[in-house]
């Protein structure tokens, strides 16, 4: 009876056993079917994302062709065109020559700054910012009331001017004023408001002119001072560009937004009525963030960020390569792959659901990471979107996401750059002569993300093979919508021959 008995223990534990082994074979097979899954979404969206050299090549052809219709197409028709193309009525860049004392009011969000700049002819001899938050209830109340706060700042501001700031006795204080708003320019020094965008609402201002708006401020505040230029922080990049370089052709803004603007000859603007310039240049205002070509390589991830944004079917170009967009884009694709995959386990981690939660300097950080147990994207994981217990393996495919959005954004920036010196004719060596080109690029995703700047920089390469690109020089260049706005309102003062002489 004793041997029944302990047989048919033996066999219970046996089938229990079985039966174990039967969940865990069972469990280890869900697993690789999840991480299957998962995989197949990871290398479906690095396919879809595919940036390979013909297709770049097709993309600058594209950008090229949009530049050449916008640059045909009158601003005030509002021309369906891609590119915007708009006339900004710098026809002066600096010349390196100027000298004197300038101004510049950065204004272009939450803050503004505003600067007093001591030029001496070359270089920047002495300069001093100031940074002043705008009151919440300003941003959504009067034109007067906005402007009168800036202009009683400016004049703060000039009131604290010590001696190392010299200015001519009799001579009028002159200001470069970066107005980072969609603006219809008529001129050097004036421009009406299109729309308010970055939380401002004050309808007074909206097709009017911010340069009357703020001279009218500074007068009732007893500051004389003129505007001399109006511009945009890409602008104000290739102006402060040129003025240490005279070899600086274009510049770009590769930051929270992007945007690019370059150097034409006047004669091949269809759209410039009047008489030409004297320098026969025209700076242009591309506006490249609305930038759209079939060819490129857009996902079903990325129709899903733009069917979410404050911008439905606007800025397409913007929000496959600007630092705004990049941290999200890996954030939908972790998302999917949570919920169709179960990446993450069987529920799906709620800070994931959340838009906007995974930044783009997160993402620089994670794809950054050196160390042998990716112990930063751990971290980025856990304390971002409250994921913990990631496997090495895990944070792997994290890290290979981050390559494959960074390498895409960078290598379309490349082509659209591309683009740009085939306007220009910059991309081949004409004659045998080696013609030096340099294209000033500012902005914190470029200045930062440094898998994202060589990646921009090789493709460049890359596209314009060995010989050309020792022509062609990419130079980093910072404060461009403060500097470069001082700069242009040197470039364009009323004193000019004075100054020269």
């Amino acid at each position: 009876m004793g041997k029944v008995v302990v047989s048919a223990a033996v066999i219970c534990a046996a089938a229990v056993c079985a039966a174990a082994a039967a969940v865990v074979v069972r469990r280890r097979m869900q697993r690789a079917a999840r991480w299957e899954k998962a995989m197949a979404i990871v290398k479906d969206f690095e396919e879809k994302c595919g940036t390979p050299t013909w297709k770049l090549e097709q993309v600058a052809d594209a950008m090229t062709q949009e530049m050449h219709a916008g640059l045909a197409a009158s601003d005030s028709q509002g021309a369906p065109t891609m590119l915007k193309m708009l006339i900004t009525y710098v026809s002066n860049l600096p010349s390196g020559d100027e000298k004197g004392l300038f101004y510049a009011l950065d204004l272009g969000g939450t803050n503004f700054r505003v600067l007093r700049v001591q030029l001496g002819g070359g270089a920047v001899v002495n300069q001093e910012v100031s940074e002043v938050s705008i009151p919440l209830d300003l941003m959504v109340g009067t034109s007067e009331a906005l402007f009168d706060f800036i202009a009683a700042e400016l004049a703060k501001f000039v009131d604290q001017e010590g001696p190392d700031f010299q200015l001519p006795p009799g001579r009028q204080r002159e200001l470069g004023f970066t107005f980072s708003f969609p603006v219809m320019q008529s001129s050097i020094a004036s421009g009406n408001l299109i729309k308010w965008t970055k939380g401002f609402s004050i309808d007074d201002t909206v097709g009017q002119d911010v340069v009357a708006e703020l001279t009218r401020a500074m007068e009732r505040k007893g500051l004389d001072m003129r505007v001399t230029a109006l511009v945009n922080d890409t602008v104000g990049t290739l102006a402060g560009g040129r003025y240490s370089n005279k070899d600086v052709v274009a510049a770009v803004i590769l930051g929270t937004g992007t945007n690019a603007a370059y150097v034409e000859r006047a004669n091949a603007i269809p759209k410039l009525c009047g008489l030409l310039p004297k320098s026969g240049e025209m700076v242009i205002n591309m506006e490249w963030g609305t930038f759209w070509s079939t060819d490129l390589p857009f996902t079903e991830y990325d129709y899903v960020l733009d069917a979410e944004s404050l911008n439905p079917g606007e800025q397409m170009f913007e929000k496959i390569i600007s630092g705004m967009y990049l941290g999200e884009i890996v954030r939908i694709v972790l998302c999917k792959m949570a919920e169709e995959a179960s990446f993450f386990g069987d529920i799906i981690p709620p800070k994931l659901k959340i838009p906007f939660t995974l930044r783009t300097p997160d993402l620089s950080a994670m794809h950054h990471d050196t160390s042998s147990d990716l112990r930063v994207v751990d971290t980025k994981l856990k304390n971002i979107l409250e994921i913990s217990n990631t496997s090495l393996e895990m944070r792997k495919v994290v890290v290979q996401l981050c390559n494959i959005v960074a390498t895409r954004g960078a290598r379309l920036a490349a082509a659209g750059i591309l683009g740009i010196l085939i306007k220009l004719g910059r991309d081949k060596i004409k004659d045998g002569e080696k013609q030096r080109t340099v294209i000033a690029l500012d902005g914190g995703l470029y200045e930062h993300y440094t898998e994202y700047r060589d990646c921009l920089e090789n493709t460049l390469k890359e596209l314009l093979g060995e010989e050309v690109s020792e022509t062609i020089v990419i130079e980093q260049s910072n404060d461009g919508s403060g500097i470069g706005a001082a700069l242009l309102a040197a470039s364009h003062s009323q004193f000019l021959e004075v100054n020269k002489s």
